[in-house]
């Protein structure tokens, strides 16, 4: 019986030395921490210490957040992942019309430097890492991060985390874009360029396979078309005038890990290989940490079922150890409960612990990269590999990744294989437990977490609030030098940050620079 692998190749019942017939360890391998980094980005990965562990949490109001947030760490979270509202990752307040409806409900509603304050309040942000899910307003969210750190008395040097800002992948996979192509890239740039300076630890941007997975993308096309956008950001960041070793070592990945375990690993392992080639071949990077692809990973939320909620314990386990065994830099596990609502607390602590157990009573942080020499991985490593770079060809025959966006072919290709996954799971040809086999009579009664609708009244009352105190000559002052940057070459995050200071909001932001930039309508939308 044959079994077909999730990128389409065909995965045979035994392998032998004969699947690595010209096999050559030392180029497809290497050591551990050396070119081309098949075996992990670092020589002594998880030995020495664990992954970063990560919960993506942030729903309602900042002060809910706030809570939750010492709630994590309270309970052994290494990182913390913010998780945005809808208005927040679209660049529109809470008040604005667009809004209505949407506020605190897939994440927490930020509004201006005021919710941003109680978002951290008492969290040392020089002892926390912080990831930011947050892309088109990247910059803005950064700066409000960062004038809060200075409060603390935090300087930028002392700051660590990721902001996501991976805008290509908006119009591949998810819609949360703001501006055209070409003015979100030059803003990719400046962040770049402005977090050289001013927060040199910070990785300035997460290259996005993981929404594309959840669309429906196969691993290969996953890393394929990810891969393709990190190659379009770096030339932009080249043809903005900066250096490739002084940025693309900030630079950060995220992947999804699905229950596939095999195929995941050798994913993850022919990510690295083949960006490790491509910023050495193609950009001349001299800087060994310019080729190395780190990478967080997050536990597949498409394979979660609402049905029978609690196997989601067992998939995230298996999704969980596919992403440690495939070399993750940080993991974020989905809580059982996230396919009906916004996760609870007892279930956001089952999903932490998770991972602990994989890090702390199993074997498997006892060596480096166990799956070395297999056989069957290191075949299938060879074969995701081959098939994601030829997709990546095919993006280049388009003139790069913003030209094959254009044409829509990223899009379709994804929408191709989330139709063909649709009608596997609609026959039962492939089996989901407990969703189309294994099915029982009753499902019993789940009370999940629920978002107070009165939530959007408040964000409203804190901004007329806001706006009635703040000095709007000088708000109106920032946001002209915001606009007049914006109309020229300069970096724009600079005064930026000083209408943020001066509490102009996300939203007068956002607005600012699409009065100059525009707005971005796709094409299939004629």
């Amino acid at each position: 019986m044959s079994h077909r692998s999730e990128s389409g190749f065909e995965i045979a019942p035994v392998y032998g030395p004969e699947a690595l017939d010209g096999f050559a360890p030392d180029q497809k391998l290497g050591e551990p921490g050396k070119f081309p980094y098949t075996r992990g980005v670092y020589p002594t990965m998880y030995t020495q210490r664990p992954w970063t562990m990560r919960q993506y949490a942030g729903f309602g109001t900042a002060a809910e957040s706030n809570q939750r947030y010492h709630q994590l760490i309270d309970h052994g979270t290494m990182g913390l992942s913010v998780a945005f509202d809808l208005p927040t990752q679209m660049g529109y307040d809470s008040d604005a019309t667009i809004a209505h409806g949407e506020v605190g409900k897939v994440g927490v509603a930020i509004d201006s430097i005021d919710d941003m304050r109680v978002l951290f309040d008492k969290i040392p942000l020089d002892q926390v890492s912080t990831s930011m899910t947050i892309n088109a307003p990247g910059s803005v969210l950064l700066l409000l991060y960062q004038l809060v750190a200075e409060e603390q008395g935090v300087a930028g040097d002392k700051l660590t985390g990721t902001i996501q800002n991976d805008v290509l992948k908006e119009y591949i996979a998810r819609g949360t874009y703001i501006y055209p192509p070409k003015e979100s890239l030059r803003l990719i740039s400046d962040i770049f360029a402005y977090c050289q300076t001013e927060l040199p630890r910070w990785n300035t941007i997460s290259i996005s396979g993981y929404h594309m997975a959840e669309a429906g993308a196969t691993p290969a096309q996953e890393i394929a078309f990810t891969l393709a956008d990190g190659i379009e950001y770096v030339r932009a960041a080249v043809a903005s005038g900066l250096d490739v070793d002084e940025f693309a070592p900030r630079l950060s990945f995220f992947f999804v890990a699905r229950t596939t375990l095999l195929e995941e690993v050798a994913k993850f392992r022919a990510a690295r290989r083949i960006w490790a080639r491509v910023m050495r071949d193609s950009f001349g990077a001299k800087n060994p940490k310019s080729l190395m692809l780190r990478f967080h990973t997050q536990t597949a939320g498409v394979q979660l079922t609402a049905q029978q909620p609690e196997i989601n314990l067992v998939r995230v386990a298996i999704q969980g150890l596919a992403a440690v065994l495939g070399g993750t830099q940080s993991l974020h596990t989905n809580s059982y409960d996230e396919a009906i609502a916004l996760p609870t607390e007892k279930a956001a602590r089952l999903a932490l612990r998770t991972q602990q157990v994989l890090a702390y009573e199993t074997d498997i942080t006892a060596t480096v990269d166990p799956f070395a020499g297999s056989y069957v991985v290191e075949s299938l490593t060879d074969e995701v590999e081959a098939a994601a770079v030829e997709l990546m060809d095919q993006v280049e025959e388009y003139g790069g990744a913003v030209a094959a966006i254009e044409k829509g072919f990223q899009k379709q290709e994804i929408e191709r294989s989330a139709y063909r996954i649709a009608q596997e799971i609609d026959s039962a040809e492939r089996v989901v437990v407990g969703m189309n086999k294994f099915r029982i009579a009753e499902e019993e009664p789940y009370e999940p977490l629920r978002v107070d609708p009165a939530i959007e009244a408040q964000q409203v009352d804190r901004l007329a609030a806001l706006r009635a105190d703040r000095d709007q000559s000088a708000v109106d002052e920032a946001l002209a030098a915001l606009k007049k940057t914006a109309q020229g070459a300069d970096n724009c995050l600079y005064p930026m940050k000083q209408a943020l200071k001066a509490r102009a909001t996300v939203g007068e932001v956002c607005n600012t620079l699409r009065d100059v930039w525009g707005s971005y309508v796709p094409a299939d939308t004629f």
